[in-house]
């Protein structure tokens, strides 16, 4: 799967969600959005490692909670950078792959 591309289709559906509600997606929005769904992960997390009430999800809802919400994030990350101009791709490049080493 390559960044760019999946930023751009969801960037896409984002911006039809967003006009259909009316939602303004502006800079504080998409802060706001991404801050929203990292709580949801952590609720997930919790529910899934015991640490919350199920609220009577099975383990194998929680699990699939788990992974949609890990979705969401990465998701409204790629929607930030999309829309502050940021490439991804890049930035991983020069900031994590720049440690690797050859073997």
């Amino acid at each position: 799967m390559d960044l760019r591309g999946l930023s751009t289709e969801i960037e896409s559906i984002s911006s039809q969600y967003a006009e259909r509600l009316g939602i303004e997606r502006d800079d504080t929005w998409f802060l706001l959005k991404l801050q929203e769904e990292l709580g949801e992960l952590t609720q997930a997390f919790l529910m899934r490692t015991g640490r919350a009430r199920t609220k009577g999800r099975t383990a194998e809802e929680l699990e699939t909670d788990f992974r949609a919400e890990l979705a969401d994030v990465l998701c409204h990350v790629l929607l930030m950078a999309h829309h502050h101009g940021v490439d991804l791709e890049e930035e991983v490049e020069r900031k994590w792959l720049a440690w690797k080493t050859e073997k």
